[in-house]
């Protein structure tokens, strides 16, 4: 192999990694698939489930092309070995040319397939007609996943070949070739395994991945797993309508501000208790709209009021213990962590100053 081989391979093998396994810095510049198709596969907020079988099927085409790919490429790197005349090849070059044209065509009658009838035979339209009811067609399906795609509040996370989205009805995996899909009532998550990495490729912090086992109810779906920060572990809990399961007794690593939450909760809840007595039913917490607002803050220091000292709120309950919890911890000083118990904090409404002391809970 003289050096123009030995520079084609290299450059060839780089290549095919980043058409594979496509790196962060060629998502950025935009090379990837998708966008330099991006016409045909049309838009993922719009039709998310016509852009995901389009999608898959470019994805087996393109991957299926590398090996031929491969040879034309060394007809000009390599011109003694006469590849442009399959005749002239030698016996290796010809088996390998043979079996990458039948790769190629292969993909292509798989893709033919695929698109019969409007795409009826993709892995996903049969995935959907599993949920489609008996007048419906796996299309009323996936109209109701674009719709539930197209919200804002959906729960997603995971990179673009492995991501992972949880809307109110559904939990997707979306895969190179493939996409999961599993009806939320359906669906049993269970954590299965964990990994402690000691800096974060983010931060320079330690993180845990956790592998979350999804498995259906209905025998006819298959089970996937999907793997994911422990820091989006809460954030995935709030999602979905049933809890996660811990077969493997894995303790997951809560974010600082979850652990401020809990022992924030936790001291609150051996305060003083608020007896209130308002003619006014209370209303919902302004913060999240989920729950009836419970917390009242009621100034329990002795001293007379000074400059950086608790102050008196004279604000009716509007928020819930939750909710004025994060508020807490969002006015604190991230770098210093110590100091978060002890700090005190604006009043979200009327501003005056209070610490964790002040915060009692409504009867």
């Amino acid at each position: 192999m003289d050096r123009s081989d030995a520079t084609f391979n290299l450059v060839y093998i780089v290549f095919v990694i980043c058409i594979v396994f496509t790196p962060n810095e060629f998502r950025s510049a935009g090379l990837t698939i998708q966008n330099l198709f991006s016409e045909w596969l049309g838009s993922e907020d719009m039709s998310f489930i016509q852009f995901h079988t389009r999608r898959t099927a470019l994805n087996v085409l393109i991957h299926c092309s590398l090996p031929l790919g491969y040879y034309i490429g060394m007809c000009f790197a390599a011109p003694e070995e006469n590849l442009l005349y399959i005749h002239q090849a030698s016996q290796g070059w010809q088996i390998y040319f043979g079996l990458s044209m039948a790769f190629l065509l292969l993909s292509f009658a798989l893709v033919f397939y695929w698109a019969k009838n409007q795409w009826s035979n993709h892995p996903i339209s049969k995935t959907l007609a599993i949920y489609a009811l008996p007048q419906c067609s796996w299309r009323a399906v996936a109209s109701s996943v674009n719709t539930e795609f197209r919200r804002i509040e959906k729960f997603a996370t995971g990179p673009p070949d492995a991501r992972v989205i949880v809307t109110d009805t559904w939990v997707i995996k979306a895969t190179v070739y493939r996409l999961h899909i599993i009806l939320q009532q359906d669906a049993h998550l269970t954590v299965i395994d964990s990994r402690q990495h000691d800096l974060s490729p983010d931060s320079n912090a330690p993180f845990q991945i956790l592998t979350i086992m999804v498995g259906s109810l209905n025998p006819q779906v298959k089970n996937f797993d999907i793997r994911m920060y422990s820091t989006e572990y809460a954030e995935l809990r709030e999602k979905l309508n049933s809890p996660i399961r811990n077969a493997t007794n894995v303790v997951v690593h809560l974010t600082l501000s979850e652990l401020f939450l809990q022992t924030f909760i936790s001291q609150v809840e051996m305060n003083q208790i608020y007896r209130y007595t308002g003619a006014q039913e209370l209303e919902p917490c302004i913060g999240c709209m989920q729950v009836n607002a419970n917390i009242k803050l009621v100034r329990s220091c002795q001293d007379d009021s000074a400059d950086g000292e608790c102050q008196q709120c004279y604000c009716r309950p509007m928020w819930c213990l939750n909710c004025m919890g994060k508020w807490f911890a969002s006015r604190q000083d991230q770098a210093r962590p110590e100091t978060w118990l002890s700090s005190r904090v604006p009043c979200p409404t009327c501003r005056a100053r209070f610490c964790i002391l002040d915060v009692c809970l409504v009867e």
